[in-house]
């Protein structure tokens, strides 16, 4: 299973933080990402209008969960 740890904090005048106490071994190899709290909102938002307006669509709108389901199914199918 893949360690997943978020981290929040608030960047001072020094431009940089520090992180301790993590729980990985020593020498192991970690990938950090480091990304502004107002461009993950920003980025949530037009994830969630994209949402809105796609659902809206008229050709959408006649799609039930039984179609979704067969969708779903014949994609394993062909795994």
């Amino acid at each position: 299973m893949q360690t997943v740890l978020k981290k929040e904090l608030v960047i001072d005048n020094s431009h940089s933080f520090s992180l301790s106490d993590l729980p990985f071994k020593t020498g192991e190899k970690v990938i950090v990402f480091v990304m502004s709290e107002m461009d993950m909102t920003e980025r949530l938002n037009k994830w969630r209008t994209l949402f809105k307006e796609t659902q809206a669509l008229p050709e959408i709108q006649g799609i039930t969960e039984a179609n979704i389901d067969a969708e779903i199914e014949a994609y394993r199918a062909d795994l």
